[in-house]
């Protein structure tokens, strides 16, 4: 496969930016139902082929809609995230498998594969990217003091569903810039596996985040290279590489 400098470089931010929503959802064991909120992608990424859109937009479309939904059921119906997400889950899923009729286009869709970045899509992610890093920098306290205790957060004046219904939307766009390389299948999953090897091999918050987005990017390059060389599928290939490296975290004993 053929990749251009804009493709790297959105890839590796999609990777880091995906390093760092990993570590703040495996913090708030939220990390799951973010793996499962990137399957929501995959009925606007139907509608995105029938009506010959960008297929970032139409992920884009469902997405927040569906974080939207979430954070409504959450509050009208006292669901539990993971409740919410899940059901949100099984309609996507659904209703996607019936807009997506072409089997290639579906492999895409889970998968990752989208030919040709244009330059509106490649400034969306570097914007998305810029957007994660400094909203997740200014409520980096903020949402700390609601991972201990959402009473004391509710004490010192923090609104929690706000909070939340914020890291939701991050989530959102993170799985957004990393959906073309990784399809809604594995956007997820770049998310979850470098966060979790971090935990295992750090002690400390800064260097569990650190880790968590270095690993990231690290699974990213080597996806890159190997994908490259043996003409595979980048997707794949990086989740491929981000599971050995945890796989290999393992071996190292928590004191």
């Amino acid at each position: 496969m053929t990749i251009d400098v804009y493709s790297v470089i959105l890839a590796l931010l999609a990777a880091a930016t995906a390093g760092l929503v990993g570590a703040f959802a495996l913090m708030k064991k939220t990390v799951l139902a973010g793996d499962v909120m990137s399957h929501i992608a995959i009925p606007g990424l139907g509608l995105a082929v029938i009506w010959n859109l960008n297929p970032i937009v139409g992920g884009a479309l469902t997405l927040f809609l569906g974080a939207f939904m979430i954070s409504r059921l959450e509050k009208k119906t006292a669901l539990s995230s993971e409740a919410a997400v899940g059901v949100i889950f099984a309609s996507s899923v659904a209703l996607g498998a019936l807009l997506i009729n072409s089997k290639e286009e579906l492999i895409d869709a889970l998968f990752g594969g989208f030919k040709n970045i244009p330059p509106g899509e490649f400034a969306f992610g570097v914007a998305a990217s810029a957007v994660i890093f400094a909203t997740l920098w200014a409520m980096r306290n903020k949402l700390i003091i609601g991972l201990f205790s959402e009473d004391l957060a509710a004490s010192t004046g923090i609104k929690t569903g706000t909070i939340n219904f914020t890291f939701l939307i991050l989530f959102s766009l993170a799985i957004l810039v990393g959906l073309r390389f990784l399809g809604a299948l594995l956007a997820g999953a770049l998310i979850i596996v470098p966060a979790s090897a971090a935990r295992q091999l750090t002690h400390s918050l800064g260097m569990f985040l650190g880790c968590s987005v270095l690993l990231a990017i690290a699974s990213m390059v080597a996806g890159l290279i190997i994908s490259s060389v043996y003409g595979l599928d980048l997707g794949p290939t990086a989740i491929v590489v981000a599971s050995i490296i945890f796989a290999l975290s393992l071996l190292k004993t928590k004191k």
